[in-house]
């Protein structure tokens, strides 16, 4: 094989890798690009261009350097303003939402969020297509994938929502053929994604968020109902043999506790989410707004000021804790970050709900795991995009024929 056919290969080879360090924010410009893979100044300057030919990334013409630096300035590499996006679409207990997502994890457009979940999956999703499509013809741009997040696990490889426990869909809804159909009859050309909510929340945090950089990822969340959790193991989500793993929310910790839909008493999912704090606080659920964004703005406006609210949310926060120091046990995460209620749980005592960790782990204060609240907006439908953009990823040229 020729030196000049060797680069090629070399550099072809190369675009997922290069497109996903882009993806990431690892590669911000051409001279890290070239470290990160491993290659000559020359093999990374063909794949950055390569990239920029297939309208993913933008390189800078004019390399510039910061004040002060030294060596000769790079090239800087951005996601392209102009550049494919892909549908990503969430439902949950209380709503619905779609929106186009770039490379990146930037949101380019969303749809308001519908508050009334038909018991029928195919209508739901079948709304969340037809306003997506309305998205992309009004953005002009080029839609390359779509993903949909689901408050269930998702069993592969046949793509069913195994338990959505708090939507009146059908145990096994075919949420993924659904998807495809949908998407066919709207005149999508690409393939549709499915997965976990939570799971993908984590996956976006691990790329765009609190999780960057983790090798050993564990994310725990409240939905607007129950509680998920996500493992993401150096870079992808762990799934189990089916797709069914890190169904957290089935974690007891009070044997004597509330009754859950799985059978147990006293999981995480019914002692540690919204509706739980609602009733620990003595305050009955309203009827505007989620469960969600009820127990957020109770905490945030009673937290300081109301005993009950005080005393409930250390309950809640108590029971959180031990669930964490179990999975602690079990996992050994070098990371766990926190979604939904739980995330506004640390925020209000950081020190209450690290304690109850370190309390009940098994290595104690020996444990590395830090604590952080997740940081992106609709990490799931993010992560739902992330879905879509992985085949990209993985492969650009195979991917975006022609």
């Amino acid at each position: 094989m020729t030196r000049s056919r060797t680069r090629l290969e070399r550099g072809r080879n190369a675009l997922g890798p290069a497109l996903q360090l882009v993806h990431t924010g690892r590669a911000p410009t051409r001279a890290v690009l070239t470290t990160e893979l491993g290659v000559t100044r020359a093999t990374a300057g063909a794949v950055a261009a390569e990239l920029q030919t297939l309208g993913l990334i933008t390189v800078d013409a004019r390399p510039g350097a910061p004040a002060g630096a030294q060596g000769r300035p790079s090239h800087r590499l951005s996601i392209a303003d102009d550049g494919p996006v892909v549908l990503a679409a969430q439902v949950h207990a209380d709503g619905y939402r779609a929106a186009l997502v770039a490379l990146g994890g930037g949101i380019v457009a969303t749809t308001p969020a519908c508050q009334t979940v038909d018991a029928d999956p195919a209508q739901v999703i079948g709304e969340l297509v037809a306003a997506g499509a309305e998205l992309l013809a009004a953005s002009g741009r080029r839609c390359v994938g779509a993903g949909l997040a689901v408050p269930s696990a998702v069993a592969e490889p046949e793509g069913t929502a195994r338990g959505p426990l708090h939507l009146a869909w059908p145990a096994g809804a075919p949420v993924r053929d659904i998807f495809n159909r949908c998407l066919a009859d709207a005149g999508f050309t690409t393939r549709g994604h499915c997965g976990n909510d939570v799971n993908l929340g984590a996956l976006a945090e691990h790329r765009h968020g609190a999780g960057h950089g983790a090798r050993h990822l564990l994310c725990v969340a409240t939905g607007h109902r129950g509680v998920g959790g996500a493992l993401v193991l150096d870079g992808r989500l762990h799934t189990g043999s089916a797709g069914l793993a890190l169904e957290v929310g089935h974690l007891t910790v009070d044997p004597a506790g509330r009754p859950c839909q799985c059978g147990s008493r006293g999981c995480l999912d019914v002692e540690t989410d919204p509706l739980a704090l609602l009733d620990a606080a003595g305050r009955p659920p309203g009827p505007e707004g989620s469960l969600l964004d009820q127990a957020r703005d109770l905490i945030r406006t009673e937290y300081a000021t109301d005993p009950a609210v005080r005393a409930a949310t250390h309950a809640v926060a108590d029971r959180l804790g031990q669930g964490l120091a179990g999975l602690v046990n079990i996992l050994n995460p070098d990371r766990i970050i926190l979604g939904g209620l739980h995330r506004w749980l640390l925020e209000a005592d950081p020190a209450r709900l690290r304690a109850a960790v370190r309390d009940h782990s098994l290595w104690g204060k020996d444990s590395n795991a830090a604590i952080l609240p997740c940081t992106l907006d609709h990490n799931s439908l993010v992560g739902a995009a992330e879905l879509a953009w992985q085949p990209i990823l993985d492969d650009p040229h195979a991917a975006l024929p022609g």
